[in-house]
């Protein structure tokens, strides 16, 4: 009896061996397959950024101090102007500061009821 449990200890040892290399073969296969897709990916990255970029215009570099004209295309006013007669801009108003590379922050007149920083393009 003692000879029939020791057998049967080899054979699950033998059956553990297998499983244990069949684990290391999937984990390197997943592996593989995981560098492959972040490459893909990359790669793709790259081509949606080269795409994206023919269409973008270099933006002028703003300092503080610099002097802009604000749009007045998207302004709302109590009384409705006759676009006709109305210029398309206002006010040389100075930058207080560069928020980001396309919006800054102005300095305006308190009456002018909208938000300091605006979207320079």
């Amino acid at each position: 009896m003692a000879n029939y449990g020791r057998e049967l200890w080899m054979r699950a040892d033998v059956r553990k061996k297998g499983k244990v290399e069949k684990t290391m073969e999937f984990v390197e296969q997943m592996k593989k397959v995981q560098e492959e897709a972040e490459a893909a990916l990359k790669k793709m990255q790259k081509n949606m950024k080269r795409q994206v970029d023919k269409g973008r215009k270099k933006s002028e570099k703003w300092k503080k101090g610099n002097r802009v004209m604000l749009s007045i295309k998207d302004l709302v006013f109590k009384e409705k102007p006759v676009k006709k007669l109305v210029d398309q801009y206002m006010g040389l108003y100075a930058i207080e500061e560069v928020v980001s590379t396309n919006a800054v922050k102005l300095q305006l007149p308190t009456l002018m009821r909208i938000h300091l920083v605006v979207n320079i393009s």
